[in-house]
């Protein structure tokens, strides 16, 4: 069985950027000894804007400028990419929450195999959620888990309400 790696939006913007929290940055460690320690295909997911993200419906409802594409908020966090130094994985720039590119880009690399996908990054409430969503649409019969120590939500309460959410749609959350 094929084991893919989605870590989503370990970006400098949500850990220590314009959107950084102390939760995000508290689960950089866990995120890095995952990737080092994950035998299988990794998927890497950018949240990527332009200069007019203002202008954009997402910058309407969250008017802070995040992920702009060639600045240093846009980049990996420097240990999640030390981490990744050596691997081979695919980036995935998504201009949205949810990539619809990915359920592709995974269709591809199982080719006919069967195969299990985990998830881990930020935020557990928009872009985890959203990811995790749209693969559960497009690989219903797919073992598909959630590290919740290895994911932060805006806040504590959504971060949850998130991994709730999930649970109920039969995509296993492992244990903090």
């Amino acid at each position: 069985m094929k084991k893919f790696l989605i870590v989503v939006d370990m970006q400098k913007d949500f850990i220590d950027g314009a959107l950084g929290s102390s939760q995000a940055q508290a689960i950089v460690p866990h995120v890095v000894q995952k990737i080092l320690d994950f035998d299988g295909e990794i998927f890497v997911t950018y949240d990527t804007h332009s200069q007019d993200y203002l202008q954009t419906m997402e910058g309407k409802k969250l008017p802070v400028p995040h992920c702009i594409k060639g600045t240093a908020g846009w980049e990996l966090d420097s240990r999640i990419a030390k981490a990744l130094q050596g691997k081979s994985y695919i980036s995935v720039e998504k201009p949205t929450f949810g990539s619809v590119e990915l359920p592709e880009l995974i269709r591809k690399a199982a080719g006919d195999e069967p195969f299990s996908l985990e998830l881990v990054g930020l935020c557990t409430d928009i872009c985890v959620v959203s990811n995790a969503m749209l693969l559960k649409a497009n690989f219903c019969e797919a073992q598909i888990s959630v590290d919740a120590s290895c994911c932060a939500g805006v806040t504590e309460a959504t971060h949850q309400a998130a991994l709730d959410t999930m649970r109920c749609c039969h995509i296993d959350i492992l244990p903090c």
